[in-house]
């Protein structure tokens, strides 16, 4: 638990409190209005029990100056207020079970995202908002939702998407919205989502042009992002839109060519298993996707059936395609519970329900 101030007080009057640590990181982003403060905020975290200050490591605070400590008190700038989101992507606790930070992100790597008989659009939240605060340039294809609802949740993360946007960071293909507009324009006008108005909807070059136009390098005098991404929230859709596996493997092989090899950025996709065994389309689809993927994140649902303290389980598998295979693979499992501006995970049967 952070620090209360009363705890902090009672530590400057020469009174030691029982715990000897706080919790802390990196300045919350509402203490640090004023260099007077900035020194003890880095140290003593802003003391809120929803704000992510509270997910970070703790570190001691024997040092820290009384006179700071007054100066955060007295600040306007303090909470309290809204709680805040620090720079470590959307769930820190995921960043720590996949020994990431959006500084150390790595680069030339296709994430593979599957959710079983449960809802994994958590996951494209999270690697959203990580990819946005890691300062990368984003190509999201989204399929599912609209871009309010993605907007909409990325501001309770503490990530803007229209500022995204607007500032060129961040390009959208919003397929609820471009899907009908699609039918209203001349067939001579190119459109990402083109299939749609063909016979044989099997050619997805069009889509891979829009990836590449939004994604590619320019030498200009505009912001230098670190790497392109190219994230696609899912590719289930595209089958059910009548586009064969074959062409959506072929779409993500040139997709993963381009922005993986030649331009060194990142790939992340959503695919949905249906886990019926009569589904060739899907099968082979998440198979292919599987053998190519350097990361693997399983959402599955509860064999037990819904439960409101644990909603589901996640499996990490950590792939090396190049490695021989009894070296090549390291997977864990944890379970899961979705919080309104977090998601915790914890071992199975560790549930605090449990304990």
């Amino acid at each position: 638990m952070p620090w209360s101030w009363e705890a902090l007080w009672e530590w400057n009057a020469g009174k030691k409190p029982a715990q000897l640590s706080v919790q802390v990181p990196r300045p919350c982003a509402r203490l640090c209005a004023c260099a007077e403060c900035d020194r003890s905020a880095r140290f003593i975290g802003c003391g809120q029990r929803n704000c992510a200050c509270a997910l970070l490591p703790r570190v001691p605070v024997w040092w820290v100056l009384p006179s700071s400590l007054r100066s955060i008190r007295d600040s306007p700038s303090s909470h309290p207020g809204p709680p805040c989101v620090l720079e470590l992507g959307m769930f820190p606790e995921l960043n720590n079970l996949l020994n990431t930070t959006p500084e150390g992100a790595e680069q030339g790597k296709l994430t593979l995202l599957c959710d079983a008989k449960t809802d994994g659009s958590f996951l494209v939240h999270h690697f959203l908002s990580f990819y946005l605060k890691a300062n990368c340039k984003v190509c999201f294809v989204a399929l599912i939702q609209s871009f309010s609802h993605y907007n909409i949740v990325g501001q309770k993360l503490g990530v803007s998407l229209t500022a995204a946007r607007e500032r060129g960071q961040l390009v959208v293909l919003e397929g609820l919205k471009s899907g009908v507009d699609v039918f209203f324009r001349p067939r001579e006008e190119p459109h990402p989502l083109q299939f749609l108005r063909e016979a044989n909807a099997g050619d997805l070059q069009p889509l891979y042009a829009f990836v590449q136009d939004a994604l590619q390098p320019v030498d200009s005098g505009e912001a230098a992002w670190r790497c392109p991404v190219l994230l696609v929230d899912d590719l289930s859709v595209l089958l059910s839109l009548g586009v064969g596996p074959v062409a959506v493997l072929d779409f993500v092989h040139y997709c993963r060519a381009t922005v993986c090899q030649e331009w060194k950025g990142n790939v992340v996709c959503l695919v949905h298993d249906s886990g019926d065994t009569e589904d060739e389309e899907s099968d082979v689809l998440l198979n292919g996707l599987s053998h190519q993927s350097h990361l693997i994140l399983r959402a599955e649902g509860l064999a037990t059936g819904f439960c409101k303290d644990v909603h589901g389980q996640l499996r990490i598998l950590w792939r090396r395609p190049l490695q021989p295979t009894t070296h090549r693979d390291r997977s864990l499992t944890y379970q899961y519970k979705i919080q309104d501006k977090s998601v915790s995970f914890f071992a199975k049967g560790m549930s605090p329900a449990v304990l």
